[in-house]
């Protein structure tokens, strides 16, 4: 495998980003790692490396990058990482800080900086890229697949955030706008991602054909149960999360 750090030059900034790709073959249809609320760190290229292994062009950008170098990461007595919600409350505000300050509309900007990167430095084929998010990530993977709907064809969010809100930017106001394929995986138990909202999302959905979408709801899981080095993980839904993540890559993205 292939790996490194590159530096993306966007509009406020240069955006630091992790990009992995197999060693032989390419070149690869991309795959863009949307981060969650913790920001990044090695579970995030971990989770890229895996994708890469399949044969794809894994990348993870840093979109916190105009707050500095954000990193958070607050582990339990067995080395695993710690919810948010089981965190002190000085430590759950430095971990949600800096979300207050990214907007969705500023990571519609810096993906389209990170897709002309990609296209010029990159080993990336043209075409059709992938995306996977967690958390708020999830909700970024539906806002960028409207902005750039001949891109973004294989567009997954795990458990997701606030996707419906009263915001002017909701995704779910965008949803007309996607194309190609996506799927969402939510626990049975989440305030983020309750099941009235989830079932209000796979109506809108219904109504725009020119997207195919499918959900799961992994009973037993709860919020960031899809991350594997958590205090939560739930293992048997992240792996059907990958099942159907995959073969929706296949048939969006082509053979590897």
């Amino acid at each position: 495998m292939h790996e490194r750090l590159v530096q993306v030059p966007t509009a406020d900034g240069t955006m630091e980003t992790f990009i992995t790709h197999p060693e032989q073959g390419g070149p690869f249809a991309a795959v863009v790692l949307f981060m969650d609320v913790w920001g990044i760190r090695e579970e995030l290229y971990d989770i890229a490396r895996r994708i890469a292994t399949v044969g794809y062009c894994a990348v993870v950008p840093d979109l916190y990058y105009r707050q500095g170098r954000v990193r958070h990461e607050f582990r339990d007595a067995d080395g695993r990482m710690i919810s948010l919600h089981a965190l002190p409350e000085a430590d759950r505000q430095k971990v949600v800080a800096p979300l207050a300050q990214l907007s969705d509309t500023m990571v519609v900007a810096d993906t389209g900086s990170l897709i002309g990167y990609l296209d010029a430095n990159a080993p990336v084929r043209p075409g059709p890229m992938g995306s996977v998010g967690y958390c708020m990530g999830g909700r970024h993977v539906l806002s960028v697949a409207a902005a750039y709907p001949e891109r973004f064809r294989a567009s997954a969010g795990l458990h997701p955030t606030s996707v419906i809100s009263d915001r002017s930017d909701s995704p779910h106001k965008l949803l007309d706008r996607m194309r190609g394929e996506v799927y969402c995986g939510f626990a049975e138990t989440d305030a983020y991602a309750p099941l009235p909202m989830i079932e209000e999302l796979g109506r809108m959905f219904a109504g725009c054909p020119s997207v195919g979408y499918h959900h799961e709801i992994h009973k037993g899981a709860v919020h960031g149960y899809a991350l594997p080095d958590r205090d939560i993980h739930h293992k048997a839904g992240a792996n059907r999360d990958w099942e159907l993540i995959f073969a929706m890559y296949r048939r969006q993205l082509g053979p590897v």
